[in-house]
């Protein structure tokens, strides 16, 4: 079995750590930002040490290629993310990077030249944080976006996202996208409480969750705190919350049902007003595409059932679904293989989070690797894995790199 160095390894990661840090041992580095121009800036600098081609296509994704025997041959690609959420973890997308650096700096130690080449990707708004929806920098290269529209996302301030590029100057070629790629793997922090729970080293991932979000509008009677009767009031406020409790209570009833309320919009949002209009979004998951969507019809009837109770006006709609994406089985037990033969434990499950994996499984077969989240914390500045698990994770995308490119 192949090895990572692990002393590389956790330089590297501490290197990202201190760009974009925050007070409470966090990262701050959205996307196409100084703080992510800096970060990009430095990875690159590792990338050439490591003598890798690097390339920038025209989202800003960034591309590290090792040559191979046959280098005209597809290429095994993999990658995450290096942007994070503000003031979240510096784990999250980061580990797939700085261990793909690594997957590559290890088979040059060890002199290794594979049948096929091999791509490290970094991809471009993986979180969605600055430009929504996710996932824009792997989305766009297997077309699940246009460019046009890519390009005209602003973020808060007004700024595009092409503006964007070329404020940092990554704002790279068409012809350097992704081409020609005959696999890709992802190694990721869990970000869920699974591996932590039942003690296992690495998950391999079956495939990810699919995903509904259930946009909810509550329109009552905007009234004085002090003059309207508890009897006569149509808050929308209190029948959100009612709403939300029902949201969390029918998970009861189906196994493996996920649902989240994120975000909610108050109005007017007064101390001394009663509001009249409120709106919420629904996250609803789930592994099996026929269970989540029978429970959003569930769900629709119940909120319904409790706006029509309290004589308020209730609207729902879908803005955005998608369906359970399966990983390659194959890829599976060649993960499931290099886990066996480094002794690690390991499990089968599904991934509730979205990742660049789900959009390049479109484009060719690919899978994931999973490493603990300690508790299941992410996307908050307490986000850890612990360094034994960072490099278990490194070793396993090693050794599962070097077996699909022989």
């Amino acid at each position: 079995m192949l090895n990572i160095s692990e002393r590389r390894l956790l330089k590297n990661m501490e290197t990202s750590s201190s760009i974009g840090s925050t007070d409470n041992n966090g990262l701050h580095r959205l996307t196409l930002t100084k703080t992510d121009q800096k970060m990009r800036d430095t990875y690159i600098d590792l990338l050439k040490r490591a003598k890798l081609d690097v390339r920038v296509d025209d989202f800003g994704n960034i591309y590290a290629r090792r040559k191979g025997r046959k280098n005209g041959a597809p290429a095994i690609a993999f990658g995450s993310h290096l942007d994070t959420q503000p003031y979240g973890g510096r784990f999250d997308g980061v580990l797939g990077v700085i261990a793909g650096l690594e997957v590559m700096e290890a088979l040059n130690d060890y002199q290794i030249e594979t049948e096929y080449p091999l791509e490290l990707i970094n991809f471009t708004n993986e979180e969605g944080a600055r430009f929504n929806p996710p996932l824009l920098g792997s989305g766009a290269v297997t077309n699940q976006f246009g460019k046009k529209y890519v390009y005209g996302l602003q973020d808060a301030d007004g700024i595009t996202f092409e503006q964007a590029l070329e404020q940092i100057n990554y704002k790279g070629e068409e012809k350097n996208r992704l081409n020609n790629i005959k696999n890709y793997v992802e190694l990721h922090i869990e970000q869920g409480p699974i591996l932590d729970n039942e003690n296992k080293e690495i998950g391999i991932v079956q495939g990810l969750q699919g995903l509904t979000r259930l946009n909810v509008n509550i329109t009552g009677v905007t009234n004085h705190a002090g003059g309207a009767r508890m009897i006569d009031r149509q808050d929308a406020l209190l029948v959100a919350s009612h709403m939300i409790i029902e949201c969390n209570r029918i998970t009861n009833d189906i196994p493996d049902l996920r649902i989240t309320v994120g975000k909610i919009n108050n109005y007017p949002n007064v101390i001394n007003v009663i509001p009249g209009n409120c709106d919420f979004v629904v996250d609803i998951r789930h592994p099996n595409d026929s269970e989540r969507m029978k429970s959003v019809d569930i769900l629709k009837t119940k909120l319904q059932d409790i706006a029509d109770s309290n004589n308020v006006t209730c609207h729902m709609e879908i803005d955005w679904s998608y369906d359970m994406v399966p990983f390659d089985e194959k890829m599976q037990k060649i993960i499931q293989t290099s886990a066996d033969e480094f002794g690690y434990s390991s499990m089968r499950l599904f991934g509730g989070p979205g990742h660049d994996a789900k959009y390049m499984s479109t484009y060719t077969p690919s899978a994931m690797i999973f490493v603990k989240s300690v508790d299941g914390v992410s996307h908050n500045e307490n986000e850890l894995t612990k360094d034994e698990d960072l490099i278990k994770g490194a070793n396993v995308l090693l050794n599962t790199i070097y077996q699909l490119s022989k």
